[in-house]
């Protein structure tokens, strides 16, 4: 299983407009191309994920989840934007690098927890977020992880 095959092009965006922590959530769930009640129900879980507790890892990165049905499958995005958005991040950094994943409940302990833990994984490499910043396109995107083997 490798991360990548969980993205496409339009689920990858290098330059989010968001400012707020609230609409990076909305951007990020708009990239995954669902219908509006889908949207707005899938906005409402990763809000609720996000009042347990941040899903900012440090580093300026952050993992937002959830589980729902309105999806089939796993998906993913991935969104940037480079001036950060306090995000309430473990380490009190703004938060630069969003990855988002989004599971329905019957694939949780299939793919959804490996792929956190690659996600983190990939978090942890010490010039990955320094290499985020500099990504110029989807296809570098790509590269990038599999260079680092997720």
């Amino acid at each position: 299983m490798l991360l990548r095959d969980f993205f496409t092009p339009a689920t990858v965006r290098l330059h989010l407009a968001s400012t707020t922590a609230d609409q990076v959530l909305a951007e990020l769930v708009g990239l995954l191309g669902l219908d509006e009640g889908s949207s707005d129900t899938l906005l409402r879980i990763l809000r609720r994920r996000e009042e347990l507790g941040s899903t900012g890892i440090g580093r300026g990165m952050a993992i937002p989840h959830g589980r729902s049905l309105v999806v089939d499958r796993v998906r993913l995005a991935y969104g940037r934007r480079l001036e950060g958005i306090p995000y309430g991040a473990i380490d009190g950094r703004p938060v630069v690098h969003f990855f988002l994943i989004v599971a329905p409940p019957s694939a949780a302990g299939d793919l959804y927890l490996p792929i956190l833990g690659k996600i983190a994984q990939l978090g942890r490499g010490a010039d990955t977020p320094e290499r985020l910043s500099r990504l110029q396109s989807a296809d570098e995107f790509w590269a990038l992880l599999e260079e680092k083997g997720v």
